[in-house]
């Protein structure tokens, strides 16, 4: 890495990393009800236990969401070498939400089955990599366009198991899943928390540290095959790093759309497009963009909350529409 690369990838972690600590400063005190930073200053109640039961670890879960999401979509749109592809493109974010509504429809209780929700998201995102692998062994190299198709296709067949499994649920489970597949930031555990820090931290430490190899797989198989890299190997690696974040969030905030294409786009704009520079900066840009989408979603029809997955869509659908346009 030369020095100006070196710089600009410096200043992007200071930059960034400097609104993310930033809104987790200032998102927390804003709210349909205001806090009174006296009583909060005194550690009196109530505003001290709802500023720390449940605004800073809700903030801290959209912060990690968010961080981890955009992330995830940066590299899936160096894999894939589409800058419109999502975790979801491959299929991995509705397979993981088939998982988790299995889940929740097989327990009495979602909050006390959280452990059987992750583990049936992760089983579902796993699987969209088990046939991602099928099909690199089978064409002996990945095509973009291949793992494109086969991608709606999952899709497809996951939202309408999601409906069948949706309609034979009672009122009480219909409600939950209705509620789950909106996505949302819930206030959490500060022990959940710090399980979704365990594996998401590691694993974007490891995308990140990758970067460089991921900048040449951008370029095209031939031209990382040229370089002396294993490309499907490197791949599937890839995949199943972004397959771990995506089901592991999944279950957790539920699908939460349109993050890792926004924040990777944007930002690759603001920086360019060398991912030793854009991923930290997605780790960081993400999560305040989400901490920041999750403030708007209490407050604007406060006491009424709106899903953060709504507002993140009413903000990515006309942006992929524009995307698509200038395309």
């Amino acid at each position: 890495m030369d020095d100006q690369l070196r710089k600009r990838a410096f200043w992007a972690l200071i930059i960034f990393g400097t609104i993310a600590l930033a809104t987790i400063a200032v998102c927390p005190l804003v709210g349909g009800s205001g806090l009174d930073f006296g009583k909060l200053i005194r550690q009196e109640q109530p505003d001290w236990n709802i500023f720390l039961q449940l605004r800073l670890p809700r903030a801290l879960l959209a912060l990690l969401a968010g961080g981890a999401l955009a992330v995830s979509g940066a590299l899936f749109q160096a894999l894939l070498r589409d800058a419109l592809a999502t975790p979801s493109t491959l299929g991995v974010s509705a397979a993981a939400s088939l998982g988790a509504v299995i889940a929740i429809t097989t327990t009495a209780d979602r909050e006390t089955s959280f452990p059987l929700v992750w583990l049936y998201a992760l089983v579902g995102a796993g699987a969209v990599i088990v046939v991602a692998a099928k099909l690199a062994r089978v064409k002996r190299r990945f095509s973009s366009f291949t793992l494109l198709l086969t991608g709606i296709a999952i899709n497809g067949i996951c939202s309408a198991v999601v409906l069948l499994l949706h309609s034979l649920a009672g009122i009480t489970k219909s409600f939950q899943i209705t509620h789950w597949l909106m996505g949302g930031i819930d206030a959490v555990e500060y022990s959940t928390l710090g399980l979704l820090a365990v594996v998401v931290v590691p694993v974007c430490f490891w995308i990140l540290v990758r970067a460089r190899t991921w900048n040449v797989l951008s370029y095209g198989d031939a031209w990382a095959a040229g370089r002396g890299l294993d490309t499907g190997s490197l791949s599937i690696q890839g995949f199943i790093a972004g397959a771990l974040l995506t089901g592991t969030l999944t279950a957790i905030t539920g699908p939460i759309a349109f993050v890792g294409l926004i924040v990777p786009h944007l930002l690759g704009r603001l920086i360019g497009p060398d991912l030793r520079v854009l991923l930290p900066a997605a780790l960081f840009g993400g999560g305040a963009f989400l901490v920041v989408c999750d403030t708007i979603s209490r407050s604007v029809l406060a006491p009424i909350e709106i899903p953060v997955g709504v507002t993140t869509a009413l903000l990515g659908g006309p942006f992929f529409v524009w995307l698509l346009w200038t395309r």
